[in-house]
């Protein structure tokens, strides 16, 4: 029964199915702008102290001349910084020195020939400069932050017209700043101009070099060495006082940020028991004592003979200022959101043995004997050195990561660099009006309709004949 029903269906369903079909050949169609695929690009940031790859993706469309770029993951090379592919003695410390010539050359085709070898395009090698590296870095937080664009309810981007925040950044030998400003620059190797979105920006960014967290605990504790008339045994204040460490001299002294520290003459295979006695004072009096606040030849500095401008806005730290800031948080249960909320919990800190820290943070152990001289150390840098005070140190947010992405100077590199690459053009393909598809859909659903019909009308009439059949 179900068999000669639909045998009866099939013939109507290929007629309508021939209709639409005979429909489809005629109708009009329109050109549809398609949006070109995803491209990629790799960025490795060689740092002094460790290797990350990032991985970044966008449309090959821009908006304003510029990639709307995210992040699609990252991972960290094993073992040290590019500094100690050269496999000497004081290598790592002479490449913080500005490179020659040849040494830089010979480290960028180590790194050229090896990447080389891997299934991407690759687009070559560079030293950033501490400048580009300030600035990168800014460009990366406010992007993230959407300061410069952002994706609208209506499915458009367009500008928020937020204001910029600055960037603060901390890494293992240098530290740098980077804010928009109105103020005249006096000193135009500060100044930076970027164009992003359509929108024009003047920055004033700084790298202050040998004062990332590394280099200026190495430079903090020649300095105490030095004070101390270089003994084997240094005490040393900024440690915890029931915590003492050996120390290779060569692995102190042959930076050249300690140059000023290092004696006439010394044993590099030597070495050098620090003591820690937990004292605050004398730790800010000795951190204190490697800035120089003296000698501004500009209307105004930070230190170092350095101009700065007056701070304005909100600002982001990232990289070791985050990692500091949270550990006094975790001790300490002091949000640190104000420069006498940091001074106490930094005094906190500095009061605490070696084993009182340990229970309170386990996991960072390795760590825990520089956390003191670390949080005197950003305490200096951004109150004294930067100039922030009870009004502008509420704005600064000290982030890890924002929307999931890592802070830092890469995505900002990527992004600007997209400024570069060429805008793929818009595919066109051919597409069905609304109107047809509108017609198409009433087909379809007479279609439906004229088989349900059919249907019921089959079995309505194989009812009544079943039914003469049986009176007969």
């Amino acid at each position: 029964f179900m068999a000669q029903r639909a045998a009866h269906l099939v013939p109507v369903a290929v007629l309508v199915f021939g209709l639409v079909g005979i429909l489809l050949l005629t109708i009009p169609t329109k050109d549809v702008q398609e949006e070109p695929g995803l491209r990629y690009g790799i960025v490795l940031d060689a740092g002094s102290s460790h290797t990350s790859l990032y991985i970044y993706k966008w449309p090959g469309n821009k908006q304003n001349g510029t990639a709307v770029v995210t992040q699609h993951s990252k991972c960290h090379a094993e073992g040290g910084g590019i500094a100690s592919y050269a496999g000497q003695l004081g290598a790592a410390g002479k490449s913080l020195e500005a490179f020659n010539a040849y040494l830089s050359a010979q480290i960028l085709k180590e790194v050229s020939h090896k990447i080389q070898s891997y299934p991407f395009d690759y687009r070559g090698a560079a030293i950033l400069s501490g400048k580009e590296e300030g600035a990168y870095g800014w460009v990366t937080v406010n992007y993230l932050s959407e300061n410069f664009i952002k994706y609208g309810f209506e499915g458009h981007w367009f500008s928020p017209s937020r204001p910029t925040v600055g960037a603060l950044d901390l890494g293992g030998a240098s530290t740098q700043i980077t804010f928009a400003t109105q103020e005249k620059i006096e000193d135009t190797d500060d100044l930076m101009k970027l164009r992003l979105y359509g929108h024009e920006y003047t920055l004033y960014t700084h790298s202050f070099l040998c004062y990332g967290k590394d280099q200026f605990l190495k430079r903090l504790l020649a300095h105490i060495m030095k004070s101390q008339g270089y003994p084997q045994s240094v005490a040393h204040p900024c440690y915890p006082a029931d915590h003492s460490r050996v120390v290779k001299l060569s692995s102190i002294l042959e930076s050249p940020c300690t140059a000023k520290y290092k004696p006439s003459s010394y044993d590099p295979h030597a070495s050098v028991t620090v003591h820690g006695t937990g004292h605050y004072k004398h730790c800010l009096g000795n951190v204190s004592g490697v800035f120089s606040f003296e000698g501004c030849p500009f209307s105004q500095c930070s230190f170092d003979r350095v101009f700065q401008p007056n701070v304005t806005g909100g600002f982001m730290a990232f990289s070791a200022f985050f990692y500091v800031h949270s550990f006094l948080q975790q001790v300490t249960g002091i949000t640190a959101s104000s420069p006498l909320e940091l001074e106490v919990a930094t005094k906190r800190v500095c009061n605490m043995s070696f084993s009182q820290m340990t229970l309170l943070a386990p996991e960072q152990k390795s760590r825990l004997h520089y956390y003191c001289a670390a949080s005197v150390f950003l305490n200096a840098l951004m109150l004294r050195g930067y100039g922030f005070n009870d009004t502008s140190f509420p704005h600064i947010s000290f982030q890890k990561k924002v929307a999931d992405t890592t802070v830092g100077w890469a995505l900002g590199y990527m992004l600007s660099l997209s400024n570069l690459l060429p805008t793929e053009r818009l595919e066109l393909r051919k597409a069905l009006t609304p109107g047809v598809w509108g017609s198409l859909i009433f087909l379809f659903v007479l279609l439906l309709a004229a088989v349900l019909v059919f249907f019921l009308f089959r079995a309505f009439n194989g009812q009544k004949k079943g039914g003469r059949e049986s009176t007969i």
